[in-house]
């Protein structure tokens, strides 16, 4: 893992102490699904879920992947998808980029694929789905909805063991603004802090 994404995974840490007791309530099943799974030597399949698979979603997946690299979790696996198809926006990109996470690929403008490259054997395809694509697992994955839109329109995901709404505020309300970068790099920054969280967890319960 390149040293600015751990440098932002370790500032991450600071700010777990600061997670209100009704956020950690709410990432709680997402920590025991996880640990029941490691307990059993299963795979996590984690994929989280926006309206558009532009934002909030591709930044999710790429926090809980890399919070599982840097708490050496491993048979974790994160996705992504909407129920819409768009494509990552690029103020989500720049902001995932400012944080450490290297993208390679070319971007066409409409729908461009990725790949984000997190360790040796963990490389990662970045792009806008729908949450059922046939990229994505089908059956016996976590869904966790990250935005109260979709949480209303997907009251059951086909194929999910376990769904989990944990909304996050849209960013793209600060889309052309001087605002922008500050407030995706805030969401970011809330998202990744998170994620860590849950993983940590994870981890700590493990070796208790």
């Amino acid at each position: 893992m390149k040293d600015q994404l751990i440098a932002s995974l370790k500032s991450f840490e600071a700010n777990i102490s600061s997670l209100s007791e009704e956020r950690k309530e709410k990432l709680l099943p997402l920590v025991y699904y996880i640990l029941d799974n490691q307990r059993d030597n299963d795979p996590s399949e984690l994929i989280f879920v926006c309206t558009h698979n532009a934002r909030r979603s591709h930044m999710a997946q790429l926090w809980a992947a890399a919070a599982a690299l840097y708490c050496d979790l491993e048979n974790i696996e994160t996705f992504s998808g909407g129920i819409e198809v768009t494509r990552i926006h690029p103020n989500a990109l720049a902001s995932l980029e400012r944080s450490g996470f290297e993208f390679s690929g070319d971007d066409d403008g409409k729908n461009p694929s990725f790949l984000v490259q997190l360790g040796e054997s963990i490389m990662l395809e970045v792009f806008s789905k729908a949450y059922g694509d046939d990229t994505n697992p089908q059956k016996n994955f976590a869904a966790v909805l990250v935005c109260s839109e979709v949480a209303e329109a997907c009251p059951n995901v086909e194929g999910a063991s376990l769904r989990l709404p944990i909304s996050y505020d849209d960013p793209k309300e600060f889309d052309g603004s001087e605002k922008a970068e500050e407030m995706y790099d805030k969401r970011s920054v809330e998202i990744g802090t998170e994620m860590l969280y849950v993983m940590k967890t994870v981890s700590e319960k493990l070796a208790s």
